[in-house]
């Protein structure tokens, strides 16, 4: 991966990241009623969430690739159809998900919060088929080195793990200004836009 692909990468994370949803909202709640630490630590099972996906969508990818030789461009041109109506409905929709703060009865346990995050986001399958699909633009599946997989992990770390850090250290601020800023907007067009350029790019390069 080159710098220029790999900050591409990074971009793409952190508007996705910052899309209001189930995960900010889980990180906002435990942020605002059990304390900061307890916010992080749903940040922390997030992004190991998203490093499992990531790893399996590698594994999985390279596999199919060997296997599938030239036949694996109709999954690369696949993928590409999904980041384009990915990106779309991005465009298109707009999100339901309310950023607010609901009291917990739960035990402030950083085990539990960190449990949580995780757990929420393995729960969300349909995030596996999105990696398989975007990080064929930028890596050669059929020769992944293992600098550019951490590299990849490098990026997760910072984008998701960053953007929902700025959530739970914010969380009272967030869940007081989310119903009357735009931001939910801005950043599904800023990630509607960067999914329909990668999907487009992946089924001209396949």
């Amino acid at each position: 991966m080159s710098i220029y692909e790999s900050i591409t990468l990074l971009g793409i994370m952190v508007a996705l990241a910052a899309i209001p949803s189930a995960s900010v909202a889980l990180v906002v709640a435990r942020s605002a009623t059990l304390g900061v630490a307890n916010g992080l630590a749903v940040v922390a099972g997030i992004v190991l969430g998203d490093l499992v996906f990531i790893a399996l969508a590698i594994l999985g990818l390279s596999v199919i690739s060997e296997i599938m030789g030239s036949l694996f461009m109709i999954l690369k041109v696949l993928g590409g159809i999904y980041l384009l109506w990915f990106g779309l409905t991005l465009l298109s929709t707009r999100g339901k998900e309310k950023i607010s703060i609901k009291k917990t009865n739960s035990t402030n346990s950083l085990i539990a919060s960190f449990m949580a995050g995780f757990f929420l986001t393995l729960g969300d399958i349909k995030a596996i088929v999105f990696y398989a699909s975007l990080l064929p633009v930028f890596i050669d599946l059929s020769s992944v080195q293992a600098s550019e997989v951490v590299v990849i992990g490098l990026v997760t770390i910072f984008s998701v793990g960053g953007v929902k850090a700025v959530y739970a250290l914010f969380a009272n601020k967030v869940a007081a200004c989310a119903k009357r800023s735009n931001m939910e907007s801005a950043a599904r067009k800023t990630a509607g836009g960067f999914m329909i350029g990668a999907g487009g790019y992946l089924i001209v390069k396949a």
